[in-house]
């Protein structure tokens, strides 16, 4: 059984809580992993349980302890299907990211900042759009370069013309978007699930202010393009 863990308890638990908090939000400067729960692993403590939803209280009882150790999984719904192309390098990082989200008020998700770093805007926070910000950074974590922009449209000038298959990047347009929390050039970028008669599948950042994976209509959305990286 874990122990619950609260503002002002010692020991052990404490400081393993710390370690982990360390290692989950790769903290720089890292929390002095000295056993004492004071206002500084509590604040910590709060961000991690914003990321994962999970309710922030402060207190780390057995949902916060399943999330830090890895033993809460991503499982597939509906909404959520198994991504078959996780074969592709950066479509398998992309799949790992599904349900990483902004945290609403004056917190970011130090994810989406790191996703924002690898390009040259590097914005510090979860608000400005991190669609391209989120490529970029699935295709780091491959061995691959990406635009380093954080504009979508950026994407039609990089790699080579493909066609509309699985793991490829897609960047779609719809004027009615332009200015909306999606995109504020109406352009969006994201990696291709699927193509459907109707409908474009598509895996991307802020979709929704979470990374998922979204259907876009062609009635309100038209193909820029699809790309894929140089041999």
């Amino acid at each position: 059984m874990v122990r619950i863990l609260r503002v002002g308890d010692r020991g052990v638990e404490v400081a393993q809580l710390q370690m982990l908090l360390n290692k989950k939000l790769q903290l720089i400067p890292k929390i002095k992993e000295d056993g004492v729960f004071g206002k500084n692993t509590d604040r910590f403590v709060k961000r991690f349980q914003a990321i994962h939803n999970l309710g922030i209280d402060g207190i780390v009882g057995p949902k916060t302890w399943a999330m830090l150790k890895d033993e809460v999984r991503l499982v597939p719904t509906p909404s959520n299907p198994v991504i078959v192309t996780a074969s592709i390098p950066w479509m398998r990082y992309a799949r790992d990211e599904v349900n990483q989200k902004e945290i609403k008020g004056i917190l970011h998700n130090p994810r989406i900042v790191a996703y924002h770093a690898t390009t040259t805007l590097k914005a510090s926070n979860d608000e400005t759009a991190w669609c391209s910000s989120f490529v970029n950074w699935c295709l780091k974590q491959a061995g691959i370069k990406g635009t380093d922009s954080a504009s979508a449209i950026s994407w039609l000038k990089w790699g080579e013309s493909s066609s509309a298959k699985s793991g490829a990047i897609v960047v779609i347009y719809n004027k009615k978007a332009i200015n909306s929390n999606l995109t504020v050039s109406g352009n969006h970028v994201g990696f291709l699930i699927q193509e459907a008669i109707t409908h474009f599948h598509v895996l991307g950042g802020n979709q929704g202010d979470q990374v998922k994976i979204s259907r876009y209509s062609k009635t309100s959305w038209a193909l820029k393009g699809y790309r894929w990286p140089n041999p």
